[in-house]
């Protein structure tokens, strides 16, 4: 894994930790406003503890859809979840990325969160997994899409939250 192919992007939120680690790891809470905006999460299967899965279906306004699925390495709450990431079908099955290219089909993610004076920082780092050299760089590539659609995502959380 090159160094500079790994990706992060954080976000510090106000509100307490417990409050971001329910909205990350609740299912009924995780719906409400995961994806990037302008999507919807009309399925959302949640399986949170070590070997367990998060299989989900995004779906924009024009009803382009996008299925991933999260293997829950580590839970230690409520200050990191480490999860391999993928694309996937509607059974769950790892598929390539809907866009095209050499993206990896698996990505080691890691999400902390450290609360100071109330408000919560969440990090998000991702790195290809089991990549090829050309997966690694399409990965690169891909980076100012990755901050735009985690930038959206991040901001429907503020507004998740801000509804207390």
């Amino acid at each position: 894994m090159a160094q500079d192919t790994d990706f992060a992007i954080s976000r510090v939120f106000n509100a307490p930790r417990t409050r971001v680690w329910a909205a990350w790891t609740e299912k009924a809470r995780l719906e409400q406003w995961f994806g990037p905006k302008g999507f919807t999460i009309p399925v959302c299967n949640l399986d949170l503890r070590e070997g367990g899965s998060f299989h989900y279906c995004m779906r924009n306004t024009d009803g382009f859809e996008m299925w991933g699925k999260w293997l829950f390495r580590e839970i230690s709450a409520p200050e990191r979840l480490v999860w391999i990431q993928s694309f996937s079908d509607a059974q769950a099955a790892v598929a390539r990325s809907p866009f095209g290219g050499e993206w990896p089909l698996e990505t080691l993610s890691t999400t902390t969160l450290t609360e100071a004076e109330g408000k919560t920082t969440l990090t998000v780092r991702q790195s290809p997994l089991n990549a090829t050299d050309t997966e690694m760089q399409a990965f690169a590539a891909m980076h100012a899409s990755m901050n735009q659609g985690w930038g959206g995502t991040f901001d429907k959380l503020v507004e998740f939250l801000a509804k207390g």
